[in-house]
């Protein structure tokens, strides 16, 4: 038996998208690494003895999660507030996802709820919508939760918040992600999930998902079948 069509899982339900992939780059203009670095050298300062692996990390978010893991909560809440000023500035330099624009915007027409649900901070992610005039389409925004990095994705907690806030059953919403976490998250909390598949190596990686996709703009095909969207030129081309 076929599973089911794109169509068929973006057409009703609410629509949950992962920030940073499938809406925007955040960390196009700020790079990740940059952040990254900025946090190691803060717990330096603090006088925290890094694995290698940590000192040589390009995610801010690993960062922030061994943190989470392995020290006091108040070095936590400094690396968090570290982390949440950077991805603010980030955001302002953000670089728009090609059809992610267009996926809210044909969502929203058809009247489907769309949703973020972010290991970004809600702030940044608020920043980047209202910047680009999305912030009246966009309810919920669930960011990472302050100072407990346990509770980011793949931990299915953020995506319930979601659900709840919402007011539906998981199984009537879809998760967009672009990352395996996305998906793991998905899982556990009984949504459906699209893997939007960024690079070549996603789209084997991505293999648990409902379906994979290599453009957002295969998703506002999906909620414009009768207008085709190629003709259309995304934000950020």
């Amino acid at each position: 038996m076929s599973g089911p069509t794109l169509a068929d899982l973006v057409g009703t339900g609410p629509l949950l998208l992962d920030f940073d992939g499938p809406v925007c780059s955040i960390f196009a203009g700020y790079p990740a690494l940059r952040v990254a670095s900025e946090l190691v050298a803060l717990l330096d300062v603090k006088g925290v003895t890094l694995p290698r692996e940590v000192r040589k990390e390009s995610d801010p978010l690993a960062v922030l999660r061994w943190v989470g893991e392995a020290c006091s909560y108040g070095l936590t809440a400094a690396v968090e507030e570290a982390l949440c000023a950077a991805e603010l500035r980030a955001a302002a330099v953000a670089a728009p996802t090609p059809f992610g624009r267009e996926v809210i915007l044909r969502a929203t027409t058809r009247g489907v709820p769309v949703a973020v649900v972010s290991n970004n901070s809600a702030a940044a992610v608020e920043a980047y919508l209202k910047a680009h005039d999305l912030a009246a389409y966009v309810a919920p925004v669930v960011g990472r939760a302050y100072g407990d990095p346990s509770l980011m994705k793949p931990n299915p907690a953020p995506v319930l918040d979601a659900v709840r806030a919402l007011g539906v059953e998981a199984g009537d919403c879809v998760l967009v992600g672009d990352s395996l976490s996305d998906i793991e998250a998905a899982r556990a909390a009984g949504v459906a999930a699209i893997g939007y598949a960024n690079k070549v190596w996603k789209v084997d990686a991505f293999a648990s998902a409902d379906i994979v996709v290599t453009s957002m703009g295969e998703i506002a095909e999906a909620l414009s079948p009768v207008s085709p969207v190629s003709p259309l030129s995304p934000e950020g081309d």
